[in-house]
Parts: structure tokens; sequence; C-alpha cells
């Protein structure tokens, strides 16, 4: 079943695992095994409280649930995945990047990325970051095409931008502003990474929606995704060897309106799911 407005992403797959057959015996047993693992005495009773009302209600014995998750899932952990971006020296791969990282908060997924934009090392569960590929290569796609045709139209021309002019002045530079024409390079980066942050702002509405809706119809899916989210971040501190900020989420410096608007109206209107004209998920490289 295809949750609308997600399309194969987490709240589709929350959802699909809820209505699952086993359901009950696999919340029960992620409980335990969340209050099994917790340092926090609080959290830990929380857990196992939640697991036993669970387990009461469905006449579930503990013992049969907590073996059930462990035969199932054999212990699922967060891993780490390389994801190539573009060779070093193409241009535009930061709006590349912008687009794969909006996807990537949405999906659980946290990232580190090269200063060249080239590289993206995304750390989560591997459904999670197979979820991002997929998505990603079908949304890269539409927004590449889309800033395509905007650039055809050539509504970018009646638009001008400030910039900086050097000009050599008796001896000395000085630095000038003036107001140009927008680069058609200018509206493609504004565009894109409008409709970036259009793709991951639907995407966790989308997410959280879906989730408010679990939480309603199943109580206790909030402590095991928070467990999930602590698991996460453990790993990501212990394996990360990021240094400093990417600098690449912030806007254009030189800025177009209408690039923006028009890439905006581009994020909304863009598929969330697959189709087949769309290339697969790009080979996934481990490090």
């Amino acid at each position: 079943m295809r949750v609308p407005g997600l399309a194969g992403g987490v709240g589709a797959r929350l959802y699909a695992r809820w209505v699952s057959s086993d359901k009950m015996l696999s919340r029960i047993g992620g409980l335990l095994r969340q209050a099994e693992s917790t340092d926090n005495p609080h959290e830990a009773d929380a857990f196992l409280a939640a697991a036993q009302r669970l387990a009461t209600s469905s006449s579930i014995d503990l013992a049969v649930a907590r073996s059930h998750t462990a035969a199932k899932e054999r212990r699922a952990t967060p891993v780490q995945r390389l994801i190539t971006i573009g060779e070093t020296g193409k241009k535009g791969l930061r709006t590349y990047a912008q687009l794969f990282i909006a996807i990537a908060a949405a999906n659980d997924v946290q990232c580190d990325i090269t200063a060249n934009s080239t590289v993206i090392y995304a750390y989560g569960f591997a459904d999670d970051i197979d979820v991002c590929e997929a998505l990603y290569s079908s949304l890269l796609v539409q927004m590449v095409r889309a800033s395509d045709a905007y650039l055809r139209e050539g509504t970018y021309r009646n638009e001008t931008t400030v910039r900086t002019v050097v000009e050599e002045r008796g001896g000395r530079r000085v630095r000038t502003r003036v107001r140009k024409p927008v680069a058609a390079v200018t509206a493609r980066l504004n565009f894109q990474s409008a409709f970036a942050a259009r793709i991951g702002a639907r995407l966790t509405e989308a997410k959280q929606e879906i989730e408010r809706e679990v939480e309603t119809s199943t109580p206790g899916t909030a402590l095991v995704l928070r467990g999930k989210s602590l698991e996460l971040q453990d790993f990501y501190r212990s394996t990360s060897e990021a240094r400093g900020s990417w600098r690449g989420n912030r806007a254009p410096s030189a800025r177009s309106a209408d690039a923006r608007r028009a890439g905006d109206r581009a994020g909304r209107a863009a598929r969330l799911g697959t189709a087949p004209e769309l290339p697969s998920a790009p080979r996934r490289l481990e490090r």
C-alpha cells in the first residue's frame, strides 16, 4: 500500500510496518530492546511499561515478543554509505548536494559532505538511505529538466542583480557595486536552490503528518522512533570524521527573485515517487 504524498519514504514504511500481520510482536520487541539498551533508568522504565501495556492488551508474552524480534531483525544497525554527487571540477554540484541533504533530513539520515560538494557521507539505517537514493535519482532529473525549461523561457533576463566589480584606479584596486543583468548561471543556481528547499519542506511535512497519524492509532511509536534517533546520533558521533561546516546550503550570493519563485513552484509540482522514464538509484559505493 502506498501512502499519498511520500511515495515510499519514511512515513510509508512506518505505516506498512505497523499494519503488517506481525506488527504487535515487532512493536513490543522493539520497546523491549530500547528498554534493555538505554543507560537511563527512567527511559528504561518508560519503554518497559509501554511494552507491558501492549503485551497485556494483546495477550502476548514478553519473552515471545523478544525472541520474535531477535530472530526477525538480527538487530539492524546504522551504516555509513558513500554517495557520489559528481566529479571534481564539475560546476553546479552545490545545488545537487543541497537536494540530497534536504531529502536525507526528512528520512532520518545524517550527512557529511566534502568541501567541493562531490561526495556525501550518509549515516543512517540502510533502508532509509535506500529511500534517499531512490528519491534523489528521481528528483534530480526533475530539477534539472525544470531548470533547463525555465532558462529557455528567458524571463530571468528581465531582472538585474547587484555585483561587485574590481577596477584599477591610480595604482590601487577599487571595488564598486553595480547593477548587471542576471546571468544564466545565477538563474540556474537560484532556481535549483529554491527547488531543493521546497522538496525538503514537502517531505518533512508529509513525514510529520504520517507519524502523527501512526502515533494516534498505535501509541508507543514515538518512543521507538526516539530510540532509533538516539542510536543514529551515537553512531554518527562515533563514526564521523568531519571538520568544519559545509557552506553550500546558503542561498546564492547573486539573487534572482524570479528564478527562486519559479524553482519553488517547480518543487511544489514535482513528483515525489518514481516514474518508468526515470533512472534507478545510483550505484552505492561502500566506504
